[in-house]
């Protein structure tokens, strides 16, 4: 089983590389990029036979270590890739 986890900055928090990125795409003639957003995507194959578990494991590991949950939301998708 494959979980799809995306992580990025909740609502109000300031992404320094993301207002750099849009600052950039303006210096160079994109005068239509108004804010830039980014999220980072983590791909973890695991060794799971239940939706219910594994989602909950994930759910721990990014509680633990994947995501800032003060500064930073997170969602999961799982894909059955057997």
């Amino acid at each position: 089983m494959r979980a799809i986890v995306t992580v990025r900055f909740k609502e109000g928090v300031l992404d320094p590389e993301a207002v750099a990125i849009a600052r950039a795409l303006k210096g160079l003639g994109f005068e239509e990029v108004r804010a830039v957003r980014r999220e980072k995507r983590l791909e973890l194959d695991l060794d799971a036979a239940e939706p219910d578990r594994a989602r909950e494991r994930v759910r721990a590991m990014c509680e633990e270590l994947l995501a800032n949950p003060v500064i930073e939301t997170y969602t999961i998708a799982l894909e059955n890739d057997r």
